[in-house]
């Protein structure tokens, strides 16, 4: 698979997940020490990554846009994006998003996860 494939994939198990509210799901897609950097303080492992999303309303819905993606090493894929949040209630969030990706065994897992908003 190409670098592009790997993020797309991974991204769009998280995506999927994010789109149903379903945390834990969401949370699978990270790695058991994921560092995690949403726009509130950081975590670092899948049970902060539910927790955080758990909290996230209900409608919730994420859109990506690819701008960058380099292989790092055999294992480890690098990606940053553009991320648009949408909401039920209120007009939607756009922020930037970098990602490092391991391979575990055969699959591919976000290692560090960075948002940053626009300003």
């Amino acid at each position: 698979m190409s670098e592009g494939e790997i993020l797309r994939a991974v991204l769009d198990r998280w995506r999927s997940a994010v789109d149903a509210h379903e945390p834990d799901r969401v949370a699978s897609c990270f790695t058991g020490d994921a560092i995690f950097q949403g726009l509130r303080p950081y975590t670092v492992g899948r049970a902060g990554v539910a927790a955080y999303y758990a909290a996230q309303p209900l409608g919730l819905t994420a859109a990506y846009d690819i701008r960058e993606v380099r292989r790092l090493a055999g294992d480890l894929v690098l990606g940053y994006l553009e991320v648009e949040f949408g909401f039920t209630d209120r007009p939607a969030l756009t922020v930037n998003l970098g990602v490092l990706l391991r391979r575990v065994d055969e699959e591919w897992f976000i290692e560090h996860y960075q948002v940053s908003q626009l300003p």
